[in-house]
Protein backbone atom coordinates (compact mmCIF):
# COMPACT_ATOMS: atom_id res chain seq x y z
CA UNK A 1 0.00 0.00 0.00
CA UNK A 2 2.91 2.29 0.68
CA UNK A 3 3.79 4.07 -2.99
CA UNK A 4 7.23 6.49 -3.93
CA UNK A 5 6.43 7.84 -6.79
CA UNK A 6 9.34 9.62 -8.15
CA UNK A 7 9.41 12.84 -11.06
CA UNK A 8 11.08 15.52 -12.32
CA UNK A 9 14.03 13.22 -14.18
CA UNK A 10 14.73 14.06 -17.88
CA UNK A 11 18.32 15.36 -19.76
CA UNK A 12 20.23 17.91 -18.63
CA UNK A 13 23.58 19.25 -20.24
CA UNK A 14 26.48 19.40 -17.89
CA UNK A 15 27.01 22.37 -15.70
CA UNK A 16 23.06 22.55 -15.95
CA UNK A 17 20.13 21.86 -12.78
CA UNK A 18 17.57 19.81 -12.14
CA UNK A 19 15.27 19.31 -9.58
CA UNK A 20 13.17 15.94 -8.52
CA UNK A 21 10.18 15.20 -6.47
CA UNK A 22 9.23 12.22 -4.35
CA UNK A 23 5.49 11.83 -3.94
CA UNK A 24 4.50 9.46 -0.78
CA UNK A 25 1.62 7.99 -0.22
CA UNK A 26 -0.17 5.30 1.32
CA UNK A 27 1.19 6.73 4.52
CA UNK A 28 2.65 9.72 6.50
CA UNK A 29 6.01 9.58 7.04
CA UNK A 30 6.39 11.63 9.73
CA UNK A 31 9.41 10.87 12.15
CA UNK A 32 10.89 9.38 9.03
CA UNK A 33 14.10 9.81 7.27
CA UNK A 34 14.45 10.10 4.01
CA UNK A 35 17.01 9.16 0.91
CA UNK A 36 18.02 9.24 -2.14
CA UNK A 37 20.02 6.89 -3.90
CA UNK A 38 20.68 6.11 -7.66
CA UNK A 39 21.74 3.62 -9.83
CA UNK A 40 23.75 3.81 -12.89
CA UNK A 41 24.21 0.92 -15.20
CA UNK A 42 26.66 -1.53 -14.35
CA UNK A 43 26.11 -0.30 -10.87
CA UNK A 44 25.05 -0.75 -7.07
CA UNK A 45 22.66 1.70 -6.09
CA UNK A 46 24.33 4.51 -4.27
CA UNK A 47 23.42 6.49 -1.57
CA UNK A 48 23.58 10.24 -2.50
CA UNK A 49 21.41 12.14 -0.07
CA UNK A 50 19.26 11.79 3.23
CA UNK A 51 17.61 13.96 5.52
CA UNK A 52 16.42 13.42 9.24
CA UNK A 53 12.75 14.06 10.46
CA UNK A 54 14.43 16.28 13.39
CA UNK A 55 16.14 19.62 13.25
CA UNK A 56 16.39 19.27 9.31
CA UNK A 57 20.08 17.57 9.44
CA UNK A 58 20.90 16.56 6.04
CA UNK A 59 24.00 14.56 4.89
CA UNK A 60 25.71 13.52 1.41
CA UNK A 61 28.35 11.85 0.50
CA UNK A 62 31.50 14.36 0.14
CA UNK A 63 31.61 13.76 -3.86
CA UNK A 64 28.34 14.72 -4.06
CA UNK A 65 27.83 17.91 -1.25
CA UNK A 66 27.87 21.66 -2.33
CA UNK A 67 25.94 20.31 -5.50
CA UNK A 68 22.95 18.39 -4.34
CA UNK A 69 20.49 19.66 -1.53
CA UNK A 70 17.64 17.33 -0.05
CA UNK A 71 14.37 18.71 1.58
CA UNK A 72 11.30 17.39 2.36
CA UNK A 73 7.76 19.36 3.07
CA UNK A 74 6.48 16.91 5.31
CA UNK A 75 2.54 18.60 5.14
CA UNK A 76 2.61 17.45 1.46
CA UNK A 77 4.31 14.31 2.15
CA UNK A 78 6.90 14.88 -0.46
CA UNK A 79 10.55 14.62 -0.19
CA UNK A 80 13.09 16.69 -3.33
CA UNK A 81 16.34 16.65 -4.35
CA UNK A 82 17.59 19.85 -6.52
CA UNK A 83 20.79 19.01 -8.28
CA UNK A 84 23.02 21.58 -9.14
CA UNK A 85 26.29 21.70 -11.56
CA UNK A 86 25.23 18.47 -12.74
CA UNK A 87 28.07 16.24 -14.36
CA UNK A 88 27.64 13.12 -16.90
CA UNK A 89 28.54 10.88 -14.01
CA UNK A 90 25.63 12.05 -12.40
CA UNK A 91 23.37 10.42 -15.31
CA UNK A 92 21.47 7.45 -13.26
CA UNK A 93 18.02 6.10 -12.78
CA UNK A 94 17.31 8.10 -9.38
CA UNK A 95 15.22 6.54 -6.37
CA UNK A 96 13.71 8.00 -3.38
CA UNK A 97 13.62 5.74 -0.22
CA UNK A 98 12.32 5.47 3.09
CA UNK A 99 12.88 3.27 6.48
CA UNK A 100 10.10 0.69 7.58
CA UNK A 101 9.84 2.04 10.87
CA UNK A 102 10.40 5.43 12.32
CA UNK A 103 13.93 6.74 12.67
CA UNK A 104 14.78 10.37 13.33
CA UNK A 105 18.37 10.69 12.16
CA UNK A 106 19.66 10.27 8.47
CA UNK A 107 20.33 6.87 7.47
CA UNK A 108 23.02 6.66 5.15
CA UNK A 109 23.14 2.97 3.91
CA UNK A 110 20.57 0.90 1.70
CA UNK A 111 20.01 -1.79 3.68
CA UNK A 112 18.55 0.94 6.37
CA UNK A 113 15.68 1.54 4.17
CA UNK A 114 12.56 -0.59 3.29
CA UNK A 115 10.47 1.51 0.61
CA UNK A 116 11.41 2.35 -2.58
CA UNK A 117 9.99 3.99 -5.66
CA UNK A 118 10.60 2.69 -8.88
CA UNK A 119 13.11 5.36 -9.87
CA UNK A 120 13.50 8.28 -12.52
CA UNK A 121 16.12 8.41 -15.24
CA UNK A 122 18.38 11.81 -15.68
CA UNK A 123 20.67 12.03 -18.17
CA UNK A 124 23.63 14.58 -18.35
CA UNK A 125 25.19 15.32 -21.07
CA UNK A 126 28.17 16.27 -22.04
Amino acid sequence: QVQLVESGGGLVQAGGSLTLSCAASGRTFENYAMGWFRQAPGKEREWVAGIAWVGGNTHYPESIEGRFVISRDNAKNTLYLQMNRLKPEDTAVYYCAAPETPFSAVLTHRNEYKYWGQGTQVTVSS
